[in-house]
Protein backbone atom coordinates (compact mmCIF):
# COMPACT_ATOMS: atom_id res chain seq x y z
CA UNK A 1 0.00 0.00 0.00
CA UNK A 2 3.26 2.25 0.64
CA UNK A 3 3.53 2.11 -3.37
CA UNK A 4 0.21 4.38 -3.27
CA UNK A 5 0.67 6.74 -0.75
CA UNK A 6 4.23 7.86 -1.82
CA UNK A 7 4.19 11.58 -2.47
CA UNK A 8 4.93 10.76 -6.55
CA UNK A 9 1.65 9.85 -7.26
CA UNK A 10 -0.36 12.84 -6.30
CA UNK A 11 1.70 15.01 -9.23
CA UNK A 12 1.70 12.20 -11.27
CA UNK A 13 -1.69 12.61 -11.26
CA UNK A 14 -1.36 16.69 -11.56
CA UNK A 15 1.35 16.47 -14.19
CA UNK A 16 -1.22 13.83 -16.61
CA UNK A 17 -4.09 16.20 -15.80
CA UNK A 18 -2.61 19.35 -16.91
CA UNK A 19 -0.72 17.58 -20.29
CA UNK A 20 -4.23 16.40 -20.75
CA UNK A 21 -5.67 19.58 -20.96
CA UNK A 22 -2.89 21.61 -22.87
CA UNK A 23 -2.77 19.14 -25.02
CA UNK A 24 -6.00 18.77 -26.10
CA UNK A 25 -6.34 22.63 -26.43
CA UNK A 26 -3.41 22.14 -28.83
CA UNK A 27 -4.76 20.07 -31.01
CA UNK A 28 -7.67 21.49 -31.65
CA UNK A 29 -6.30 24.74 -32.46
CA UNK A 30 -3.89 22.92 -35.13
CA UNK A 31 -6.41 21.18 -36.73
CA UNK A 32 -9.15 24.20 -36.70
CA UNK A 33 -7.00 27.55 -37.43
CA UNK A 34 -7.82 27.62 -40.63
CA UNK A 35 -10.88 28.40 -42.69
CA UNK A 36 -11.93 28.44 -45.93
CA UNK A 37 -11.53 31.85 -48.26
CA UNK A 38 -14.74 33.07 -49.97
CA UNK A 39 -15.07 30.76 -52.60
CA UNK A 40 -12.77 28.41 -51.81
CA UNK A 41 -13.12 24.51 -52.26
CA UNK A 42 -12.44 22.09 -49.74
CA UNK A 43 -9.68 19.68 -50.06
CA UNK A 44 -10.66 16.16 -51.42
CA UNK A 45 -9.31 13.26 -49.62
CA UNK A 46 -8.23 10.52 -51.29
CA UNK A 47 -11.63 8.41 -50.77
CA UNK A 48 -14.47 8.01 -53.28
CA UNK A 49 -17.24 5.55 -52.49
CA UNK A 50 -20.03 4.41 -54.84
CA UNK A 51 -18.63 6.09 -57.61
CA UNK A 52 -19.51 10.05 -56.37
CA UNK A 53 -19.31 9.84 -52.85
CA UNK A 54 -16.29 12.17 -51.66
CA UNK A 55 -14.63 12.95 -48.58
CA UNK A 56 -14.32 16.40 -48.28
CA UNK A 57 -12.03 18.37 -45.47
CA UNK A 58 -14.30 20.76 -44.36
CA UNK A 59 -13.90 22.52 -41.18
CA UNK A 60 -15.85 21.85 -38.38
CA UNK A 61 -18.79 24.20 -37.91
CA UNK A 62 -17.60 26.82 -35.02
CA UNK A 63 -20.58 26.17 -32.88
CA UNK A 64 -19.57 22.27 -32.37
CA UNK A 65 -15.77 23.66 -31.93
CA UNK A 66 -16.88 26.22 -28.76
CA UNK A 67 -18.58 22.89 -27.17
CA UNK A 68 -14.72 21.43 -27.26
CA UNK A 69 -13.50 24.89 -26.36
CA UNK A 70 -16.47 24.69 -23.41
CA UNK A 71 -15.48 21.62 -22.00
CA UNK A 72 -11.73 22.60 -21.97
CA UNK A 73 -12.78 25.82 -19.67
CA UNK A 74 -14.91 23.75 -17.67
CA UNK A 75 -12.38 21.46 -16.41
CA UNK A 76 -10.17 24.26 -15.63
CA UNK A 77 -12.32 26.38 -13.81
CA UNK A 78 -13.94 22.72 -11.99
CA UNK A 79 -9.89 22.14 -11.14
CA UNK A 80 -9.56 25.34 -9.60
CA UNK A 81 -12.66 25.24 -7.32
CA UNK A 82 -12.35 21.26 -5.93
CA UNK A 83 -9.77 18.74 -5.46
CA UNK A 84 -8.71 16.92 -8.58
CA UNK A 85 -4.95 18.20 -9.07
CA UNK A 86 -3.20 15.70 -6.59
CA UNK A 87 -2.88 17.22 -3.22
CA UNK A 88 -4.25 20.48 -4.10
CA UNK A 89 -7.67 21.32 -2.08
CA UNK A 90 -9.21 23.63 -3.84
CA UNK A 91 -10.34 27.21 -3.73
CA UNK A 92 -13.77 25.87 -2.35
CA UNK A 93 -11.48 23.70 0.30
CA UNK A 94 -14.23 21.28 -0.19
CA UNK A 95 -13.71 17.48 0.91
CA UNK A 96 -15.97 14.38 1.27
CA UNK A 97 -15.34 13.80 5.13
CA UNK A 98 -16.71 17.90 5.41
CA UNK A 99 -19.32 16.58 3.08
CA UNK A 100 -20.37 13.72 5.04
CA UNK A 101 -20.09 15.76 8.63
CA UNK A 102 -22.03 18.05 7.29
CA UNK A 103 -25.33 15.44 6.39
CA UNK A 104 -24.79 13.78 9.62
CA UNK A 105 -25.48 16.94 11.25
CA UNK A 106 -28.27 18.49 9.68
CA UNK A 107 -29.91 14.43 9.87
CA UNK A 108 -29.12 14.84 13.41
CA UNK A 109 -30.78 17.86 14.03
CA UNK A 110 -33.82 16.21 11.18
CA UNK A 111 -34.75 13.25 13.58
CA UNK A 112 -33.70 14.28 17.34
CA UNK A 113 -37.04 15.50 18.00
CA UNK A 114 -38.18 11.72 16.81
CA UNK A 115 -35.33 9.77 18.69
CA UNK A 116 -36.08 12.09 21.72
CA UNK A 117 -39.44 11.27 21.99
CA UNK A 118 -38.69 7.37 21.97
CA UNK A 119 -35.80 7.62 24.42
CA UNK A 120 -38.79 8.62 27.08
CA UNK A 121 -40.16 5.24 26.55
CA UNK A 122 -39.01 1.89 27.72
CA UNK A 123 -37.86 -0.97 25.28
CA UNK A 124 -41.34 -2.81 25.32
CA UNK A 125 -43.01 0.17 24.53
CA UNK A 126 -41.03 1.77 21.76
CA UNK A 127 -41.14 -2.45 20.05
CA UNK A 128 -45.02 -1.78 19.96
CA UNK A 129 -44.89 1.42 18.11
CA UNK A 130 -45.28 1.11 14.19
CA UNK A 131 -43.05 4.31 13.36
CA UNK A 132 -40.33 2.96 16.17
CA UNK A 133 -40.15 -0.77 14.15
CA UNK A 134 -39.84 1.16 10.82
CA UNK A 135 -36.71 3.19 12.02
CA UNK A 136 -35.34 0.06 13.95
CA UNK A 137 -35.97 -2.10 10.53
CA UNK A 138 -34.07 0.43 8.50
CA UNK A 139 -31.20 0.22 11.25
CA UNK A 140 -31.36 -3.14 11.43
CA UNK A 141 -31.45 -3.60 7.60
CA UNK A 142 -27.82 -1.43 7.81
CA UNK A 143 -25.85 -2.43 10.54
CA UNK A 144 -26.89 -6.22 11.57
CA UNK A 145 -28.75 -7.88 8.44
CA UNK A 146 -24.89 -9.11 7.18
CA UNK A 147 -24.58 -11.29 9.81
CA UNK A 148 -28.40 -12.29 11.00
CA UNK A 149 -30.24 -11.62 7.07
CA UNK A 150 -32.80 -9.01 6.04
CA UNK A 151 -35.34 -11.06 7.75
CA UNK A 152 -33.38 -11.61 11.62
CA UNK A 153 -33.60 -15.75 10.68
CA UNK A 154 -29.94 -16.04 10.76
CA UNK A 155 -27.55 -18.02 9.01
CA UNK A 156 -25.08 -21.24 10.44
CA UNK A 157 -22.75 -19.44 13.43
CA UNK A 158 -25.23 -16.42 13.65
CA UNK A 159 -28.23 -16.52 15.94
CA UNK A 160 -31.98 -16.48 14.22
CA UNK A 161 -33.42 -13.45 16.47
CA UNK A 162 -37.29 -14.36 15.64
CA UNK A 163 -37.69 -17.48 17.62
CA UNK A 164 -37.25 -16.42 20.75
CA UNK A 165 -34.06 -18.59 22.13
CA UNK A 166 -31.20 -16.40 23.39
CA UNK A 167 -27.64 -17.34 24.38
CA UNK A 168 -27.83 -14.52 27.14
CA UNK A 169 -31.08 -13.59 27.29
CA UNK A 170 -34.07 -11.88 25.83
CA UNK A 171 -35.20 -9.32 28.20
CA UNK A 172 -34.68 -5.30 26.96
CA UNK A 173 -32.18 -4.58 28.97
CA UNK A 174 -29.80 -7.71 28.12
CA UNK A 175 -31.16 -7.38 24.19
CA UNK A 176 -29.81 -3.78 24.93
CA UNK A 177 -26.67 -4.80 26.64
CA UNK A 178 -25.59 -7.04 24.01
CA UNK A 179 -25.48 -4.73 20.99
CA UNK A 180 -24.26 -1.93 22.78
CA UNK A 181 -21.30 -3.61 24.22
CA UNK A 182 -20.80 -6.76 21.68
CA UNK A 183 -20.53 -10.67 22.55
CA UNK A 184 -17.31 -12.92 22.23
CA UNK A 185 -18.73 -16.81 22.77
CA UNK A 186 -16.21 -19.15 23.09
CA UNK A 187 -16.32 -23.03 23.30
CA UNK A 188 -13.34 -24.39 23.92
CA UNK A 189 -12.18 -27.71 22.23
CA UNK A 190 -12.30 -30.99 23.82
CA UNK A 191 -11.07 -33.15 21.53
CA UNK A 192 -7.13 -33.94 22.75
CA UNK A 193 -9.06 -34.13 26.58
CA UNK A 194 -12.36 -36.67 24.74
CA UNK A 195 -10.29 -38.53 22.28
CA UNK A 196 -12.34 -39.60 19.16
CA UNK A 197 -14.44 -42.20 20.94
CA UNK A 198 -15.17 -39.85 24.12
CA UNK A 199 -16.57 -37.42 21.93
CA UNK A 200 -18.66 -39.30 19.84
CA UNK A 201 -20.00 -40.40 22.87
CA UNK A 202 -20.58 -36.87 24.24
CA UNK A 203 -21.88 -36.18 20.81
CA UNK A 204 -25.07 -38.98 21.28
CA UNK A 205 -25.07 -38.11 24.32
CA UNK A 206 -26.33 -34.34 23.33
CA UNK A 207 -28.01 -35.82 20.86
CA UNK A 208 -30.26 -37.20 23.38
CA UNK A 209 -31.09 -34.16 25.32
CA UNK A 210 -32.88 -33.20 22.33
CA UNK A 211 -34.64 -36.21 21.88
CA UNK A 212 -32.78 -36.53 18.60
CA UNK A 213 -31.96 -39.74 16.91
CA UNK A 214 -28.45 -41.08 18.77
CA UNK A 215 -27.10 -44.43 19.97
CA UNK A 216 -28.15 -45.51 23.03
CA UNK A 217 -25.05 -46.62 24.53
CA UNK A 218 -22.96 -44.26 23.13
CA UNK A 219 -24.88 -41.64 24.73
CA UNK A 220 -25.02 -43.69 28.14
CA UNK A 221 -21.25 -43.52 28.12
CA UNK A 222 -21.04 -39.91 27.41
CA UNK A 223 -23.26 -38.89 29.81
CA UNK A 224 -20.62 -39.36 32.46
CA UNK A 225 -18.21 -38.05 30.22
CA UNK A 226 -20.61 -34.91 30.04
CA UNK A 227 -21.05 -34.86 33.43
CA UNK A 228 -16.85 -34.48 33.89
CA UNK A 229 -16.86 -31.77 31.24
CA UNK A 230 -19.05 -29.86 29.89
CA UNK A 231 -21.70 -29.20 32.24
CA UNK A 232 -19.74 -25.86 34.06
CA UNK A 233 -21.37 -24.26 31.54
CA UNK A 234 -24.10 -26.28 30.04
CA UNK A 235 -25.51 -27.46 33.58
CA UNK A 236 -25.72 -30.76 34.47
CA UNK A 237 -29.23 -30.67 32.51
CA UNK A 238 -28.04 -29.45 29.40
CA UNK A 239 -30.03 -26.43 30.06
CA UNK A 240 -27.24 -24.10 29.56
CA UNK A 241 -26.10 -21.14 31.27
CA UNK A 242 -27.47 -17.45 29.85
CA UNK A 243 -25.01 -15.74 32.35
CA UNK A 244 -22.15 -17.09 29.70
CA UNK A 245 -23.56 -17.80 26.74
CA UNK A 246 -23.67 -21.07 27.17
CA UNK A 247 -26.46 -22.62 24.80
CA UNK A 248 -29.07 -24.80 25.76
CA UNK A 249 -29.01 -28.04 24.60
CA UNK A 250 -32.21 -29.74 24.88
CA UNK A 251 -34.37 -27.02 22.98
CA UNK A 252 -33.35 -28.35 19.55
CA UNK A 253 -32.27 -24.60 18.68
CA UNK A 254 -28.79 -25.33 17.21
CA UNK A 255 -26.74 -22.54 15.94
CA UNK A 256 -23.87 -24.43 13.96
CA UNK A 257 -26.19 -27.52 13.20
CA UNK A 258 -27.18 -30.34 14.92
CA UNK A 259 -26.09 -33.35 13.40
CA UNK A 260 -23.66 -35.70 15.06
CA UNK A 261 -20.45 -34.68 12.46
CA UNK A 262 -21.23 -31.31 13.47
CA UNK A 263 -21.56 -31.97 17.03
CA UNK A 264 -18.85 -33.96 16.82
CA UNK A 265 -16.86 -30.68 15.08
CA UNK A 266 -18.08 -28.66 17.93
CA UNK A 267 -16.97 -30.49 20.87
CA UNK A 268 -14.00 -31.91 19.27
CA UNK A 269 -12.74 -28.39 17.72
CA UNK A 270 -14.31 -25.85 19.74
CA UNK A 271 -16.55 -23.00 18.28
CA UNK A 272 -16.03 -18.89 18.48
CA UNK A 273 -18.76 -16.57 18.29
CA UNK A 274 -17.95 -13.07 18.16
CA UNK A 275 -21.02 -10.00 18.08
CA UNK A 276 -19.93 -6.83 17.60
CA UNK A 277 -20.07 -3.32 19.50
CA UNK A 278 -22.53 -1.50 18.16
CA UNK A 279 -20.96 1.75 19.81
CA UNK A 280 -18.08 1.07 17.58
CA UNK A 281 -19.80 0.99 14.15
CA UNK A 282 -22.44 3.65 15.38
CA UNK A 283 -19.25 6.16 16.01
CA UNK A 284 -19.88 9.07 17.90
CA UNK A 285 -23.18 10.61 16.88
CA UNK A 286 -25.22 12.64 19.69
CA UNK A 287 -28.10 10.36 18.52
CA UNK A 288 -25.95 7.12 18.95
CA UNK A 289 -27.80 6.45 22.26
CA UNK A 290 -31.05 6.94 20.55
CA UNK A 291 -30.15 4.56 17.86
CA UNK A 292 -28.99 1.34 20.29
CA UNK A 293 -32.66 1.71 22.31
CA UNK A 294 -34.45 1.85 18.43
CA UNK A 295 -32.28 -1.10 17.70
CA UNK A 296 -32.82 -3.05 20.75
CA UNK A 297 -36.76 -2.82 20.60
CA UNK A 298 -36.98 -3.98 16.95
CA UNK A 299 -34.85 -7.05 18.19
CA UNK A 300 -36.86 -7.52 21.07
CA UNK A 301 -40.00 -6.99 19.37
CA UNK A 302 -39.28 -9.74 16.62
CA UNK A 303 -39.86 -12.40 18.86
CA UNK A 304 -42.91 -10.54 21.29
CA UNK A 305 -45.10 -10.46 18.26
CA UNK A 306 -47.65 -9.13 20.25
Amino acid sequence: MSDFTHSFWPIYISVITVVSIIGTWVFLRSQTSRKLAPGEKPELMEHTWDGDLQDLNNPLPRWWLGLFYATLVFAVVYLALWPGLGNYAGILGWTSRGAYEDEVKAAEAKFQPVYAGFMKQDIATVAADPDARAIGRNLFLTYCSQCHGSDAAGARGFPNLTDGDWLYGGDPDTIKATITGGRAGVMPPLGVALGAQGTKEVANYVLSLSGRKHDAALAATGKVKFAENCTVCHTLEGTGMQAMGAPNLTDNVWLYGGSETTIVETIAKGRNGVMPAMTQTLGTTSNKEAKLHLLAAYVYGLSHKQ
